[in-house]
């Protein structure tokens, strides 16, 4: 397979991981098993076996700016990199669902944290806190969470 391919095929994983945790929402095994465990842990075996694969290949490193784009100058490298992406931020979107539900937000409020979670990872986290704490009226985090 190409880098292409298996890019192709992640996306596709991760978008349906996407509209199971959205469509599915109320059934709770969608947020706890699919889009927090099962799609996620493919990704993390998925990224693990690129990582070690292609480990070196095109130099590179996280000293400098420049020492990753060199290091991300190689396709499986970047697809690496993508997987990551995929599997973070649909584990924190499964987050978001199963955090709203213990603490009370609407899900309706939460639609759009996972939409911005989905385009641009760290500022969908960002909105669900801000949606969070004013539903909530109070910043906390249970260690329960998890």
């Amino acid at each position: 397979m190409t880098p292409e391919q298996v890019f192709s095929i992640a996306n596709t994983v991760a978008m349906v991981g996407w509209v199971v945790l959205i469509a599915g929402w109320r059934w709770k095994p969608s947020a706890t098993l699919v889009s927090a465990a099962i799609i996620p842990l493919l990704f993390a075996i998925l990224y693990s076996y690129l990582a070690v694969a292609h480990f070196g290949e095109s130099g590179g490193g996280f000293s400098s700016l420049a020492a990753v784009r060199q290091l991300f100058s190689n396709p499986w490298a970047l697809l690496a990199g993508w997987i990551h992406y995929l599997a973070f931020d649909l584990f924190v979107g499964s987050w978001e669902v199963r955090d709203a539900k213990r603490n009370g937000v609407p899900f309706l409020l939460v639609v759009p944290c996972l939409a911005l979670t989905f385009l641009f990872g760290p500022a969908g986290l960002l909105l669900y806190f801000v949606v969070r704490t004013i539903r909530a009226k109070s910043f906390t985090i249970s260690t329960s969470a998890f």
